[in-house]
């Protein structure tokens, strides 16, 4: 008999619960995006900040007391790579020492870094290239050359260069000219090995780069984990980098949560209101249903049942549209697909049956019905 009554009830007033029906469907689909979209937000945020290049510098403490690129204060080369090397991290993107020197091309002065060039474009993603990338960190007769000082000499893929530093001088061939719109237009990025003989600074570097993917908690605690392998050297991270994106990601999810609980609230309303016109039609039945013994509890359950399977219903089918509207969001906002994340199915539709339910509050004023007011028609 209850299940009867209950179908009866739902179809009998198709018109107004299909009003609340695409409220809590919209209110789901929304909301759906929006926590897949706050799921994947961190890995999504965490890969944009990766292409802003290295967020991890280890240089010696003494470089803060201003050493000059023809006066370098320098570490060992491979007491500092073997270090990090013996740290590994699987949110470590990419490492590279460097060693800069002031040489002349051309009686052109010219900044000159080496490094290991097969791991320029994993360290800053984003440079534009003329020209071919170097991938072996062994080669030793090619260079990269930036914008700037390509115009500046001259110069294209396919040239040669003849740096000269201190009476010694290595020839290079071009590989390609970089974009990368900073100070590194102005450099010359050769094999550390060169550089390092040129001069005359063998097993020496400058600094190491390090990129690190994942949350400013997790990149913290790697500094933290080299600071201790590392007790005569600066670990610090690139505060520009890491900060930002911290910054920005507690601003997203505070975003998220905020446009969460405003959906929720809207969405109660309108069930709110379309339940309270519905207990204002159905004063009669219930009066009715009161004077052949049933039991308010009974009633409002029954009620209760109706906008319950209106919030599960609605939830569902909004779940379903969420995951095209998450999609479509990930492609917008980070050129990239948002992962479906399937806990967000049964957590969208709790939420949206607690919110009906919520709305249902004017159905509470059915138990102040009187049947003997009802049945004399007033």
């Amino acid at each position: 008999m209850f299940g009867r009554l209950l179908w009866k009830m739902l179809r009998g007033n198709r018109g107004r619960l299909a009003v609340a029906l695409v409220a809590v469907t919209s209110g789901a689909a929304v909301i759906s995006a929006l926590l897949n979209l706050q799921f994947d937000v961190e890995r999504k945020l965490t890969q944009e900040f990766r292409t802003l290049g290295a967020n991890v510098v280890i240089s010696p403490r003494e470089t803060a007391q201003g050493a000059t690129p023809n006066s370098p204060v320098l570490m060992d080369q491979l007491g500092v790579v073997a270090t990090v090397q013996k740290s590994p991290d699987p949110n470590v993107v990419a490492t590279a020492p460097f060693l800069y020197v002031v040489a002349r091309a051309e009686d052109t002065p010219v900044v000159v870094a080496g490094t290991w060039l097969d791991q320029l474009p994993k360290l800053d993603p984003t440079w534009k290239l003329s020209g071919d990338w170097i991938t072996s960190r062994d080669n030793a007769a090619e260079c990269l050359v930036g914008q700037t000082a390509a115009q500046q000499l001259h110069i294209a893929p396919g040239s040669q260069i003849e740096l000269d530093y201190l009476g010694r001088s290595a020839r290079f061939r071009v590989a390609g000219i970089i974009e990368a719109g900073g100070t590194e237009d102005d450099q010359v990025f050769a094999n550390l090995e060169s550089v390092q003989n040129l001069a005359g600074l063998r097993g020496q570097i400058g600094l190491v780069q390090v990129s690190v993917s994942g949350t400013p908690a997790s990149i913290g605690a790697y500094i933290a984990r080299l600071s201790a392998s590392l007790p005569g050297y600066e670990v610090r991270p690139l505060r520009a980098v890491t900060e930002a994106g911290g910054n920005l990601l507690d601003r997203t999810r505070l975003l998220i949560l905020a446009m969460v609980l405003l959906i929720l609230t809207l969405t109660a309303l309108c069930v709110l209101a379309t339940m309270a016109a519905l207990a204002m039609e159905r004063r009669a039945d219930v009066g009715l249903m009161k004077a052949l013994g049933g039991s308010i509890s009974r009633i409002v359950g029954l009620f209760l049942a109706e906008v319950g399977i209106l919030g599960a219903t609605g939830g569902l089918i909004g779940c379903i549209a969420g995951i095209a509207l998450a999609r479509w969001m990930g492609q917008r906002v980070f050129g990239a697909t948002i992962g479906l994340r399937w806990e967000i199915f049964p957590l969208t539709i709790a939420l949206m049956v607690g919110v009906a339910l919520a709305g249902a509050f004017p159905l509470r004023l059915l138990g102040r019905v009187k049947p003997a007011v009802i049945l004399r028609g007033q």
